[in-house]
């Protein structure tokens, strides 16, 4: 039994210092291949916003990880959903704050957070998890201001205009 032991540690540390270095030296062709999401038009008070649309759970695993550059205020993700739920968003690999805004099948705005932080670190996931309180369908994702700038409120509509 000892013996196996004396094995088996240097072992799963290896691993484990493998396994970190692996995710802290992610390769720049993984960080900045981007994926072809559908695009689309959305309207938020009367205002066009270009918009991706990430409906796959792959899409929407890999929406804005390794992004380095800031959405423009004219501009979204959309993450869209099999059915209405309480859907939450864990901001790993993410380089700046966000916007968030859950929607019901309709686009009334049913949830909002502003300048959501993201993670530090993979061990901090309660610090950077979002979700929402009442079942949403759609969650757009934007930088930090779009609320603010948009002047969005509970009271808004969106509506998809185009896919």
């Amino acid at each position: 039994m000892v013996h196996k032991i004396t094995v088996l540690v240097p072992v799963i540390i290896g691993s484990v210092i493998l396994g970190i270095l692996g995710l802290t030296f992610v390769p720049e062709g993984i960080k900045n291949r981007n994926l072809d999401f559908s695009k689309g038009t959305i309207a938020i008070n009367n205002q066009s916003i270009r918009v991706e649309i990430a409906e796959t759970p792959a899409e929407r695993q890999r929406w804005l990880t390794f992004n380095t550059e800031k959405l423009p205020f004219d501009a979204a993700l959309l993450l869209v959903y099999d059915k209405s739920d309480l859907n939450s968003l864990w901001l790993l690999n993410i380089e700046y704050n966000l916007d968030l805004i859950w929607l019901d099948s309709a686009g009334n705005i049913v949830y909002m957070i502003k300048d959501a932080v993201p993670c530090k670190n993979t061990l901090d996931a309660a610090q950077c998890t979002y979700k929402n309180t009442i079942p949403s369908k759609y969650i757009l994702a934007a930088t930090s201001g779009f609320i603010d700038y948009h002047n969005i409120t509970k009271a808004s509509k969106i509506k998809l205009i185009s896919t």
